[in-house]
């Protein structure tokens, strides 16, 4: 059974840090690409940024020089390190992992809030 969940959520202070954590198991097909979407009530889900098996990434411009994706391969995981928040970023932040064969798998979500 495939799983993708997400971790390291929470509130933040405008300006802060927080670090998202994304890990996906149950394949066994390898994987394509890995990404992060974020959905804010009333707003449709967006890419924030997606990365692929060999490092090519693909950021939004709202996160430019704010965010940045790593990825560990052997872990199947992957990272979102946000900095300088903005209330603009509150939303609920979504995983998703394509593999080869079976295709696109959703985490289930993470709530970020950022507010002083």
């Amino acid at each position: 059974q495939v799983r993708v969940v997400e971790s390291g959520g929470g509130l933040v202070q405008p300006g802060g840090s927080l670090r998202l954590s994304c890990a996906a198991s149950g394949s066994i097909f390898s994987i394509n690409a890995m990404g992060w979407y974020r959905q804010a009530p009333g707003k449709e889900r967006e890419l924030v940024v997606s990365i692929t098996s060999g490092g090519s990434t693909n950021y939004a411009d709202s996160v430019k020089g704010r965010f940045a994706i790593s990825r560990d391969n052997a872990k199947n995981t992957v990272y979102l390190q946000m900095n300088s928040l903005k209330p603009a970023d509150s939303a609920v932040y979504y995983c998703n992992v394509e593999f080869r064969v079976i295709g696109g798998y959703w985490g289930q979500g993470t709530q970020v809030t950022v507010s002083s």
